[in-house]
C-alpha cells in the first residue's frame, strides 16, 4: 500500500508546457506515473510528446482548465509548476475543481497567497489535500511520482518518510534503500503548508504496509513539537527522527522561509528533545538517523 498517491493515481501538470513542467513530466512518466495530460489556458486544445515508461512516444493532451481536464481524464491528481505570481490562481483553480490531490512546487510564494490558499481550501470543505507549497512532492516507489523527487533511488518497502527538507528526502531514501519505502513525502520548509508533519504520521499509522516512520524536521516554528505531542498520544509504530539545524545562529533565516530561530523558540535541541521525549531517536546527523531505522528494521 501506499499513502495519497498509488499507481491507479492519474496526474494531470499544471504547467504543462513550461520547462519545469516539461522536463519533470518526462522524469514521472519514466518513474511509470500515469501521467494523462496537462493544464495551459492559452495551448488548450494542443498535445505534447513524451516518451512513456516503455520507451514508447507518448501524446499528452493540453486542456484550457483542470475543470476540463478532470471531467475529460477522471485525473485525481495535480502537480502545479506555475510561477509563483500565478500559483494562488492556479491553486484555487484546483480547488474549485475538486481535486483530490494537489502538489505545488513552486518555490517563493508569497505567505499570505499561501494563506489563501490554505483558507479557501478549507472553506470548501477540504476536499483537495494540498502538499507544498515549495517542496519536492510525493513518490510511493515503484507505483508513482507526484513532483520533483529522484525516482530511481530507492524501491517500494516498508519505510513511511515525511520530511520538510527536499535533499535530505533524497538522503534519507538512498540511506535506507536496502529496506525500501511505502511512500515518501517533502511537506515543504515554508511557513505556511498544506499537508503536516501529523497528517503525515496519522496517514503512516493507518497504513497497514508502513512498519516504521522517518520524521525529519528542521530549525524554526514550532511543527515538530506539535508533531512529538501526536506521536505520543496516536502512533503506535517505532519513528525516528533528524531535525536539521544544529548549528543555525540565533535570528538568522536559514535555507527555508519558515527557518528561522526566535530565542529559546524553534530550535533544533528543543524539538530534538520533545521528540526523544515521546520516544523518538533523534539522530545527530542523517546517516545516524538512518543507522537508528536499520536497527529498527533488523529486529522487525
Amino acid at each position: 500500500m501506499s499513502i495519497f498517491l498509488n499507481k491507479d493515481s492519474k496526474i494531470i501538470v499544471q504547467g504543462i508546457t513550461g520547462g519545469e513542467g516539461t522536463k519533470h513530466t518526462a522524469r514521472m512518466l519514466a518513474a511509470g506515473s500515469n501521467v494523462v495530460g496537462g493544464v495551459n489556458a492559452r495551448k488548450a486544445g494542443q498535445t505534447v510528446s513524451h516518451k512513456g515508461a516503455d520507451g514508447n512516444d507518448v501524446e499528452l493532451p493540453v486542456w484550457g482548465s483542470v475543470g476540463e481536464a478532470m471531467e475529460a481524464s477522471g485525473a485525481d491528481v495535480s502537480v502545479a509548476f506555475v510561477p509563483p505570481a500565478f500559483s494562488k490562481d492556479a491553486a484555487i483553480e484546483a480547488i474549485d475543481a475538486g481535486i483530490g490531490l494537489l502538489v505545488i512546487i513552486t518555490e517563493g510564494i508569497p505567505a499570505q497567497d499561501a494563506a489563501e490558499i490554505w483558507a479557501y481550501a478549507t472553506e470548501k470543505g477540504n476536499k483537495t489535500r494540498i502538499i507544498g507549497p515549495n517542496c519536492p512532492g510525493i513518490i510511493s516507489p515503484e507505483q508513482a511520482l507526484a513532483g520533483i523527487i529522484p525516482a530511481n533511488i530507492t524501491g517500494a518497502g516498508p519505510i513511511g518518510l515525511v520530511s520538510k527538507s527536499g535533499t535530505l528526502t533524497y538522503q534519507m531514501m538512498y540511506e535506507l534503500r536496502d529496506f525500501g519505502f511505502t511512500t515518501c513525502i517533502g511537506i515543504g520548509g515554508d511557513p505556511i503548508i498544506g499537508t503536516t508533519h501529523i497528517d503525515a504520521l496519522e496517514a503512516f499509522e493507518n497504513d497497514p504496509d508502513t512498519k516504521a516512520i522517518v520524521m525529519i524536521g528542521e530549525i524554526g516554528g514550532d511543527a515538530e513539537e506539535r508533531a512529538a505531542e501526536y506521536i505520543k498520544e496516536h502512533v503506535t509504530k517505532p519513528v525516528v527522527g533528524y531535525i536539521a539545524g544544529f548549528t543555525a545562529p540565533e535570528g538568522k533565516t536559514m535555507g527555508h522561509a519558515g527557518a528561522i530561530v526566535s530565542g529559546s523558540s524553534g530550535t533544533a535541541a528543543a524539538k530534538a528533545e520533545a521528540l526523544e521525549a515521546a520516544g523518538v531517536k533523534v539522530g545527530k546527523t542523517p546517516t545516524q538517523t538512518a543507522e537508528y531505522m536499520q536497527e529498527i528494521m533488523k529486529s522487525l
